[in-house]
C-alpha cells in the first residue's frame, strides 16, 4: 500500500494474464528505451506465454510479478522480479507505472514490494537497470538504496545504454 489510498500494490493472480499483456505493452509504447524489449516483439506474443507469465508469477519462489493498481482497480504500474538459481541474487525487471500514476508513491510501492518479495525469499543482492537520462527512475531507486556498480551495458534494441545497479538485502 501507497500513502495514496487510490494506489494499492499486489502480486499478479494466475487468472491475470489479459491485465499482464495490456500494462506491458502499454508500459512498452509509453517509455520505449526503459525496457530491453520493444512494443512490436511482445505484441506478437501467444496468448499462451501471457498466460504463463501471469501463472508462473502469481506463486512460487522463483518469479514475481506486482501491479500497481489505481481505485477501480485497474492496472497502472508494473514491475517483474526474478530470483536465480542460487537464490542469493535476485534482479528487479519491467518497472513501469503510468502517466496518471506518477508522483503518487506507486514506484516506490512496487520497488517495496519486489525488496519485500526477494528479502523473504533470502536473496541477498537485488540488481536493476536504468536507462542513462531516465533521472526520475534514477532517483526511484536511489531512494529506495540502490547503488550504481559503474557498470554501463548497451540497451539492445536501440543506441541508449544503462546503468547496472545494486541494493544489499540485508541493509
Amino acid at each position: 500500500m501507497t500513502g495514496d489510498p487510490g494506489v494499492r500494490v499486489r502480486r499478479i493472480r494466475a487468472d491475470e494474464a489479459d491485465a499482464l499483456r495490456e500494462i506491458r505493452l502499454r508500459a512498452l509504447a509509453d517509455t520505449p528505451l526503459a525496457f530491453g524489449s520493444t512494443h512490436g516483439r511482445e505484441a506478437t506474443f501467444p496468448d499462451e506465454r501471457w498466460l504463463s507469465w501471469a501463472r508462473d508469477s502469481a506463486a512460487g519462489a522463483a518469479q514475481a510479478t506486482f501491479l500497481a493498481l489505481d481505485g477501480a482497480d485497474a492496472p497502472v504500474g508494473l514491475a517483474f522480479a526474478v530470483v536465480d538459481a542460487g537464490g542469493r541474487n535476485a534482479h528487479l525487471y519491467s518497472m513501469w507505472v503510468a502517466a496518471e500514476a506518477r508522483g503518487r508513491g506507486a514506484g516506490a510501492a512496487l520497488v517495496a514490494a519486489v525488496l519485500e518479495w526477494t528479502r523473504a525469499g533470502g536473496a541477498r543482492t537485488l540488481r536493476t537497470a536504468v536507462t542513462i537520462g531516465n533521472d526520475a527512475a534514477g532517483r526511484l531507486y536511489d531512494r529506495a538504496g540502490f547503488r550504481d556498480t559503474g557498470t554501463r551495458e548497451p540497451l539492445g534494441h536501440s543506441e541508449a545504454e544503462v546503468a547496472v545497479l545494486e541494493r544489499d538485502l540485508a541493509a
